[in-house]
């Protein structure tokens, strides 16, 4: 995994966001949707919550951020990392 993306990565882990790695998407990782603490973190479904952007917690964008990355939904269950 990039630098960029290891440092994002453990970032987000410590912080108890569920994150892993795919072995298909060339050493980028995703956030899921789909564990039972995620709606901490992210919820497709929540996209008119006022403080959300997209469903997103403002939190993982900013760690994000502080690495030049950004999240995009892949699916309803999971966001993809990528480079900004």
């Amino acid at each position: 995994m990039k630098k960029q993306f290891q440092k994002a990565f453990n970032a987000l882990q410590k912080m108890g966001v569920p994150v892993y790695v795919r072995d298909d998407m060339d050493g980028r990782f995703q956030i899921s949707a789909e564990e039972p603490e995620s709606y901490k973190w992210c919820n497709y479904y929540a996209y008119n919550r006022e403080d959300w952007d997209f469903g997103v917690n403002p939190v993982i964008d900013q760690v994000l951020a502080k690495s030049g990355l950004s999240s995009e939904w892949i699916n309803p269950g999971e966001l993809g990392v990528y480079q900004q």
